[in-house]
């Protein structure tokens, strides 16, 4: 036996996966919420405790890169619209859409919001996830932008899962508002208040017709940039409209969506080091067959993250496995790859590659436990939650329904 005593020991796990990699034989010890050691199951140290794997398989917590968590009402009125054939753009036009959520989350107070908002993040940790990103959007005025981003604070605070906040003040120009006004009010008014406030790390901007210009993009990511908000885009979701590109030239963590990015987007992201946040619930939502070019991505040097996209409008969707699943059936990943993009790459697009995504020596003991015999098969369990346990720095905060626990200790 070799180093201290730890806390908590993983032993017989099928496989442990992380950094793109799955190895058997390996035990996990933590230590004060800390992994202290990764190894051969033979050269662990002594335990307090031990938890047995019994031949499932063991993950960093996973990450989900971009959600729109917060918000009240809902918009299935609108998804059997798109069945019978009206398009997303249609609706919006007629009033539906983001407005439709916006009207429903400014009626709604930060107790309401917070008490909608909580079960969606108790689904995200059934999936394994212990890190998530929340953007606000649904407001859309300085006092419910702000609102929005408060209730995220107050769940970051309460919940065992992780949040890192984004001002998406710029999802849409609400329709009781005039367009220079608003975007005056985003760059004026909105992003010197959430700095300052602390309410937020990010600042996003939906380019894309119907909502923002390229120019209008750059305009409130580079005042985000003045005030300490590093930036992210939703680009080239429904068409072609020069997001990735945008995203590249003001250096932002994340370009996310995709869809129709075209070649000298991805060259442009790989370039800047920007992560591509790939969403396909959404697009298989929507009832479209539109994909995000995620070989080509990769094949560039692109890193590639998945997610929920969890919204009322286009994604209605709080299970990141399943998007694992999407990411090889829609978008042609391997196994590997899926999970990396919702481990350190989904780390690294929402600024926690430092502390998220990965199981290594020193790092938060953020871990998930899955009933299935290797990462092969967690995509390949279409739809379905074999989530055995959660660990968040070490502590249990999420406990399956799986085989019985062989714990000692």
């Amino acid at each position: 036996m070799r180093g201290e005593r730890v806390d908590l020991l993983f032993v017989g796990a099928g496989e442990v996966f992380t950094d793109g990699a799955a190895r058997s034989g390996v035990a996990v010890g933590v230590r004060g919420g800390t992994i202290a050691f990764v190894g051969p199951a033979a050269e662990a140290p002594e335990a307090a405790e031990t938890f047995d794997v019994a031949g499932g398989l063991l993950t960093p917590g996973l990450v989900d890169p971009h959600t729109h968590l917060v918000f009240a009402g809902d918009r299935a009125g609108e998804y059997a619209e798109r069945a019978t054939g009206a398009s997303y753009l249609e609706i919006a036009r007629r009033g539906g859409g983001i407005a439709r959520t916006m009207h429903a989350t400014r009626a709604a107070s930060v107790e309401t919001l917070v008490a909608l908002a909580r079960p969606r993040l108790d689904q995200l940790l059934r999936c394994g996830v212990t890190t998530a990103e929340v953007k606000s959007g649904y407001g859309l005025t300085a006092a419910d932008e702000r609102k929005m981003l408060e209730v995220v604070r107050r769940l970051d605070a309460e919940h065992p899962v992780d949040l890192v906040a984004t001002f998406l003040g710029a999802h849409t120009v609400p329709p009781d508002t005039q367009r220079a006004a608003y975007l005056d009010a985003v760059v004026g008014e909105m992003i010197p208040a959430v700095a300052e406030a602390g309410l937020a790390e990010f600042c996003d901007v939906f380019v894309e017709r119907g909502a923002f210009t390229v120019d209008e993009g750059r305009r409130v990511l580079e005042a985000g940039l003045r005030h300490g908000l590093r930036p992210k885009v939703h680009a080239d979701q429904l068409s072609p409209g020069g997001g990735a590109e945008l995203a590249a030239a003001v250096g932002a963590v994340s370009a996310d969506h995709l869809e129709h990015v075209s070649r000298g987007g991805i060259e442009a992201l790989a370039k800047a080091g920007t992560v591509a946040v790939l969403l396909p619930g959404a697009a298989m939502f929507l009832g479209s067959d539109d994909r995000a070019p995620a070989r080509a991505l990769a094949a560039a040097g692109v890193p590639v993250a998945l997610s929920t996209d969890c919204n009322p409008g286009t994604c209605h969707s709080t299970n990141l496995l399943l998007m694992l699943t999407l990411g090889m059936s829609r978008l042609g990943l391997s196994p590997a790859e899926v999970l990396d993009a919702v481990t350190r790459h989904a780390a690294r697009a929402v600024g926690r590659e430092a502390v998220a995504g990965r199981i290594a020596v020193g790092r938060p003991a953020d871990l998930a436990v899955f009933d299935v015999p290797t990462h092969r098969h967690l995509p390949y369990h279409f739809g379905m939650l074999p989530t055995r346990a959660v660990f968040k720095g070490g502590r249990r905060v999420y406990t399956g329904r799986g085989p019985a626990d062989r714990r000692t200790g």
